[in-house]
């Protein structure tokens, strides 16, 4: 009679078990497209089995395990940070590339073809009051490109600082879900073990991946340590440490321009510098943009910046020819005056407050170059001959001002060309770990089916057990007499 309650008592043990397992089953197939779960098993273990001791077997159920592999996790989140980098630059440099146009119908290349044409004419007809006002509008129209020039890099900057701000703003909203979540398993250690709290904090993990370079532990206690570039910590425990973007002006070396456009700084929670950290993702490429790409344009407190370069070496030049010719042979002999003027006070202030001198009457524009040897119409002849120079003085750095603005612009070109194949190639390897994550810890329906199977028939198969067991005790409580 033990030997049959014995053996009603496991059997009753297997269904409870079997049962555990489908609902493990049932959670992952409902689960299956859930950002951030992973597949969940429910192992079977026997029980003791000793006769002579009294111990009669069975099965029972253990902890609930992952499939997760944070190896796998890190892959993709590493991935996943190269991509929005790489999708960032593009955002980014097409618009910057947008702002250059090599065309030469529009913008800074057209004003500069009207104007050497325009000098041309005035070469043909070196005495004609028309010709000169032609000039002085031509010139007017190059300062006025450069000043549009100019004030939208500025405005590509100032926006630039903008988005800088939002992503660290997102960074930290992303940051402080996942402390909710830390201090929820702190709060109750079963969450340690909750699929969907795990769930959660992965999926909020690659979401952030895109914004910035993070290394993320699980501690013993469940909860999820991040560290920025891998030193600087977001989040420890329940603890955030909020990190915040402000522009300042580097003091080493000591500032050329003092007045240049300021950088954008990263600060830790404690105020230190950590924006060498921010190497890559959404931020690390803005903050390249702001502080890297554009001061190679707009300058900053060390340089120039290139356009600033041409406008002040074009300025310098034109009202060089232009003071080296006469009006008047005199005697004595008048020169002429500089037509272009701007703001001499800091180099990054050229490109956007380069003008016309409104003083300049076409009568002070000099036609003559005194030589040797003399030329009557020198001066209109050097200035067109602008365009194509072959006097390295009318030069910057070796080329013509028109191909110094092409470079300008084939380097924004090349920029966004790279960083549009690192999307291309970025896209492949994140497709890689997540197919990679996915054979690891993904949850495969086809799999789950077969699980599903072989559970009901052992649960029918044990279930048939139980009543055949049941009517043999009924069989035995009926031969007892009464």
């Amino acid at each position: 009679m033990s030997n049959l309650l014995s053996a009603l008592f496991n059997s009753a043990n297997a269904l409870n078990a079997f049962d555990q397992v489908l609902e493990v089953t049932q959670n992952n197939v409902a689960n299956a497209s859930t950002p951030g779960y992973a597949k969940q098993t429910l192992p079977l273990e026997a029980l003791p089995f000793n006769l002579s001791d009294g111990v009669t077997g069975g099965v029972t159920v253990g902890q609930v395990e992952s499939s997760r592999d944070e190896y796998a996790e890190q892959a993709v989140r590493q991935q996943n940070t190269g991509l929005g980098q790489d999708q960032q630059s593009v955002t980014s440099l097409t618009a910057l590339q947008s702002l250059f146009d090599i065309s030469g119908n529009t913008g800074l290349p057209y004003a500069l073809n009207q104007f050497y044409q325009a000098a041309s004419a005035w070469g043909e007809t070196p005495d004609s009051t028309p010709a000169r006002q032609a000039v002085i509008s031509g010139a007017s129209d190059v300062a006025q490109a450069f000043q549009d020039t100019a004030n939208s890099l500025l405005s590509l900057a100032t926006n630039t600082e903008s988005q800088i701000d939002d992503t660290v703003n997102q960074i930290n909203q992303l940051v402080g879900q996942i402390a909710t979540y830390n201090q929820t398993i702190l709060n109750s250690g079963s969450a340690a073990h909750d699929a969907g709290i795990d769930a959660q904090v992965h999926s909020t993990l690659e979401n952030l991946s895109q914004y910035v370079n993070f290394t993320a532990t699980q501690q013993p206690d469940g909860t999820t340590t991040i560290l920025l570039g891998g030193s600087t910590p977001l989040l420890i425990g329940a603890n955030q440490y909020s990190i915040s973007a402000q522009l300042y002006t580097p003091q080493n070396p000591p500032p050329v321009n003092t007045s240049a456009p300021a950088q954008v700084q990263l600060l830790a929670a404690d105020g230190s510098d950590i924006t060498a950290q921010a190497t890559s993702g959404q931020l690390g490429s803005l903050l390249n943009m702001r502080n890297t790409v554009l001061p190679s344009y707009i300058g900053d407190s060390t340089q120039a910046g290139s356009l600033n370069e041409m406008a002040q070496q074009f300025a310098d030049c034109v009202n060089g020819m232009l003071t080296s010719g006469t009006t008047s042979d005199g005697p004595p002999p008048v020169y002429g005056v500089p037509l272009f003027d701007y703001d001499d006070t800091d180099a990054t202030h050229v490109a956007q407050t380069l003008t016309v001198d409104p003083n300049v009457t076409p009568d002070q524009l000099p036609a003559t170059d005194p030589g040797p040897p003399y030329v009557s119409n020198g001066i209109p002849l050097e200035l067109s001959q602008l365009a194509q120079p072959t006097d390295p003085d009318d030069m910057i750095d070796g080329v013509s001002y028109s191909e110094f603005y092409g470079q300008m612009a084939a380097n924004a070109g090349n920029l966004l060309q790279s960083a549009q194949n690192g999307v291309q190639v970025q896209q492949s390897l994140l497709a890689q770990a997540q197919n990679q994550r996915s054979q690891i810890s993904g949850v495969s329906l086809d799999e789950e089916a077969l699980v599903l199977v072989e559970f009901q028939r052992a649960y029918q198969a044990n279930s048939q057990v139980v009543t055949v067991l049941n009517g043999l005790m009924q069989d035995v409580l009926n031969m007892i007499p009464q």
